[in-house]
């Protein structure tokens, strides 16, 4: 996987981060996040595409593969998507990137929002994969979401009930979660899934992932909540699965209305793991929104 990338760990905001990247040096920089309970392993189809136009970024989010996973709070401080956020901006300067695209599935798009948020003039644009608002999907929440999306709501049980359960089986809990939400499937190559696999049996891993599920329903909407109405301002394209469970059981793009001003979006005949599944079609999707957002000279913050 990722023939040609540079790995190494770069320094963020409080955690440092495991990265792959390549590109060409005067190429528009796109940073990709990555979902639960994965890897920057999930762009391995994806990635190489894009970097033949892009300077591609590929971080572990802090909690996740081979990145740091800081000791948490009582607020869950640590893994707030703020938190992780943070982390990206401090990474992508480091990088010498002030102002670039997101493209981001899962709990990386949820990272991604709370940074489009915190941080609307280091983003020029975003591609967000299979998620609607965290908090109106809680709020919206249904018999048949809560069941299909059981982990939401198991995840974020007190310490250490979640952690001991999967403790018990990692791979095995790994596989039914994730296999399942590809309806039954597993579409995961050998290379991505053994290293899912590997970073995922970590007791620091499974209690950092609990953690990011535990600051998504508290700390996380909190803070959605101290924004009082304000909106996402760069131009944003959400896809989601015909056959998963945001497109049964929300409105994705009427609730992104809610909370983004320029909203673009349309569902792909696909399960949650669009970019595992058809990672040609997820490029063209990145590359034709990019281009017609193209990232302008002027300062970040």
């Amino acid at each position: 996987m990722f023939q040609g990338f540079v790995e190494e760990r770069i320094e963020g905001d409080g955690a440092t981060l495991f990265l792959r990247r390549a590109g060409p040096d005067d190429a528009p920089p796109i940073v990709l996040l990555h979902g639960y309970p994965q890897t920057s392993a999930m762009w391995h189809g994806v990635a190489p595409i894009l970097a033949q136009g892009y300077q591609v970024v590929c971080p572990d989010l802090r909690g996740y593969g081979r990145s740091d996973k800081p000791k948490t709070d009582s607020q869950h401080q640590p893994y707030s998507k703020r938190s992780m956020a943070n982390d990206i901006v401090a990474v992508m300067r480091r990088l010498g990137h002030e102002r670039f695209l997101v493209g981001a599935h899962d709990r990386g798009a949820r990272v991604a929002h709370r940074l489009g948020l915190d941080h609307p003039k280091r983003v020029n644009a975003m591609v967000l994969l299979d998620i609607a608002p965290t908090r109106e999907m809680y709020a919206n929440t249904s018999a048949d979401f809560a069941q299909a999306y059981w982990h939401w709501f198991f995840l974020t049980q007190p310490h250490p009930l979640p952690e001991n359960m999967i403790g018990a089986d990692p791979k095995g809990f790994w596989k039914l979660k994730c296999f399942k939400q590809a309806g039954g499937d597993n579409p995961f190559s050998d290379a991505a899934l053994a290293e899912y696999l590997a970073a995922f049996a970590s007791p620091d891993a499974i209690h950092a992932s609990c953690e990011d599920y535990r600051a998504a329903a508290g700390i996380d909407i909190e803070h959605d909540n101290e924004d009082n109405g304000r909106k996402l301002t760069m131009p944003l394209l959400t896809l989601w699965a015909k056959r998963g469970v945001i497109a049964n059981c929300f409105d994705a793009l009427q609730l992104w209305q809610q909370r983004a001003e320029q909203v673009q979006g349309e569902a792909v005949d696909t399960t949650h793991y669009m970019a595992e599944e058809i990672p040609e079609d997820i490029a063209a999707l990145m590359s034709n929104f990019f281009a017609q957002n193209p990232i302008h000279a002027e300062a970040a913050e």
